[in-house]
């Protein structure tokens, strides 16, 4: 759905700012206009026009420059208490939608001056809670190899190899075209619209020509006639239809396809590759990052390190006197 023509002025210009100027992917700008409607929606509760209607159901039309002139830095922090509250958003998801905010006022203030001040520079950021990212071990890894079935045997072990080696993105894996893959080279289309390049280790290219005997026999239609990965309808897989795949080997190997993800399958591809050896700046462009401390969540020691630094203590040699 093309949501910025649903959007009012002057979200919907600012909408446009962000695809068109700033480059930003349809999907990002889709996840903007999400969290600024969800503020929208706060600010006619806040002004009583909402009639106790659900929260998801208020329009969203009736809010003009007028009304978001009225916003100041209190009534931001009561949206952002009421993101806690009442919708229960973890810290993570009220940091992005506080960021958003700050995106747009800041448009509204700095580009096209349709307010006077901006009342979010002095709104604090939201903590987060970090997390440690999950992930397979390398036993579980090649577990998880071991699991692909018959039925599409090829393909799908092609899928998790990609993921499992070059820390790829959903959307990533799900565009490949044939004419992407250039000998040990892949390139993909990231976020931000941005191209960057995959190198293959030998896993990844002994997998891809083992599954394209298999894909030259399928014949898709011709909008998908270049796609890698095809569905067994011959269109191009969905995103839908991997995060399935990757879900029925999980619980074959007894583990909770909620916590394990096609996305901790790139988190695993990165923490292997560090606790490899692989520098964090190199990994930083291997996971296509735009900034490093992104990375570096990738740089946690696992639980063995732990117990091997314990066991170093001279003290625990030193014998009572």
């Amino acid at each position: 759905m093309d949501n910025i023509k649903y959007a009012p002025e002057p979200l919907k210009s600012f909408l446009i700012y962000l695809e068109s100027i700033q480059g930003k992917s349809r999907k990002t700008v889709d996840e903007y206009f999400y969290d600024l409607r969800n503020f929208y929606r706060y600010l006619n509760i806040k002004f009583g026009l909402a009639d106790n209607t659900e929260f998801n159901k208020i329009g969203i039309d009736n809010v003009d420059i007028d009304m978001i002139k009225k916003v100041d830095l209190n009534l931001l922090y009561e949206y952002a208490n009421f993101l806690n509250r009442n919708l229960g958003n973890k810290s993570r998801t009220r940091a992005r939608k506080i960021s958003a905010l700050k995106s747009y006022f800041k448009y509204l203030h700095s580009k096209v001056k349709l307010i006077d001040e901006n009342p979010t520079i002095d709104l604090d950021t939201v903590k987060i809670e970090m997390q440690l990212p999950k992930y397979f071990t390398l036993e579980d890894s090649i577990n998880l190899l071991d699991a692909v079935d018959e039925r599409n045997y090829e393909r799908d072990y092609c899928i998790l190899t990609l993921f499992l080696n070059c820390g790829m993105r959903l959307a990533e894996l799900v565009s490949i075209n044939i004419t992407d893959i250039r000998g040990d080279r892949l390139v993909v289309v990231g976020k931000g619209n941005k191209e960057r390049t995959i190198y293959l280790n030998q896993a990844c290219i002994d997998a891809i020509e083992t599954y394209m005997p298999v894909r030259t026999k399928m014949n898709p239609e011709y909008k998908d006639k270049n796609a890698l990965f095809l569905s067994e309808r011959n269109n191009r897989i969905s995103r839908r239809t991997v995060q399935y795949t990757v879900e029925k080997y999980v619980k074959k190997l007894g583990m909770d396809s909620h916590k394990y993800t096609t996305h901790k399958l790139r988190h695993t591809a990165a923490t292997l590759m560090h606790q490899s050896g692989v520098d964090i700046r190199v990994l930083q462009e291997i996971l296509g990052h735009k900034q490093l401390s992104t990375t570096e969540i990738y740089t946690h020691i696992n639980n063995d390190e732990i117990r091997a630094a314990v066991s170093k203590n001279p003290l625990n040699t030193a014998k009572n006197k």
